[in-house]
């Protein structure tokens, strides 16, 4: 058995008097590949607003990296957890260099201001962006990208601290196929080292699940429908549950594919 990363031990939260999440129990180990799939208004992004330790649930305990939320510094923790989604993107500057939009994450801030960065922040910068196909990009502006570079420079910064987990939201959205394609391809290469962070990658989409994938969970109605090895959970019968419509998916080299059952 590897060492957990992190647990949720009936977790809720609640707005008002409903409950739209939980309670959930839940736990991913050193080593394994996450995805998290679900239709709209699920409960995705609440989750995740939780794992990034943005949100505090109503109940429940949270440990993140041995560290129990709401008894320890979060600014400390943040450190070790990459993000890369919309709960970060927002904040990113749009007049930084793409270089130094990586840079800052060593110090876990948005914005270069008059931190000091050694050579080897700068060259772990550049290997990074070289890895996710984006090095050339290095001195330009991070708000002249395209969506798919905005989203290679989003990953590269998740990493810089190398984390010891990682967050991805909805990595591969608004992306054409040949960018979500080989995003795919560079995160799978990425993500076979076993050196590569546990990993909980955030989609509604299972054609955007990498190869190396090891586990999955379903969220329905803010409860956890089904989770466990990939291959067992992301299925026909699974799928179509959860998304409340026939579905035929089909596995073919470590990728999945779904279409309506006809």
């Amino acid at each position: 058995m590897g060492t957990t990363v992190l647990s949720l031990n009936d977790v809720s939260v609640r707005r008002g008097d409903r409950l739209i999440l939980g309670p959930l129990n839940f736990s991913i180990t050193q080593g394994e590949r996450w995805v998290v799939l679900g239709p709209n208004g699920a409960g995705k992004s609440t989750l995740l607003q939780i794992l990034a330790t943005k949100m505090f649930p109503t109940q429940g305990v949270v440990q993140v990296l041995d560290k129990q939320m709401g008894m320890v510094d979060l600014f400390e923790l943040r450190t070790r957890i990459g993000i890369c989604g919309s709960v970060i993107a927002e904040d990113i500057p749009y007049d930084e260099t793409v270089k130094d939009v990586v840079l800052t994450a060593a110090y876990a801030i948005l914005g270069r201001w008059n931190e000091d960065y050694d050579l080897w922040d700068e060259s772990r910068a550049m290997a990074l962006l070289t890895t996710f196909g984006v090095r050339e990009l290095g001195d330009r502006t991070y708000g002249t990208l395209s969506e798919g570079e905005k989203k290679r420079v989003q990953i590269s910064r998740a990493l810089m601290t190398d984390p010891e987990l990682l967050l991805l939201d909805e990595p591969a959205a608004g992306l054409d196929l040949g960018g979500r394609e080989d995003l795919l391809r560079r995160f799978a290469n990425f993500s076979a080292d076993p050196a590569a962070p546990a990993t909980i990658l955030v989609t509604h989409h299972i054609e955007e699940i990498p190869v190396g994938t090891t586990h999955a969970l379903l969220l329905k109605d803010g409860v956890i429908a089904v989770s466990g090895p990939i291959d067992q959970v992301i299925t026909s019968d699974h799928v179509s549950a959860v998304f409340g419509t026939s579905i035929t998916v089909t596995p073919e080299a470590g990728r999945y594919f779904a279409r309506a059952a006809i």
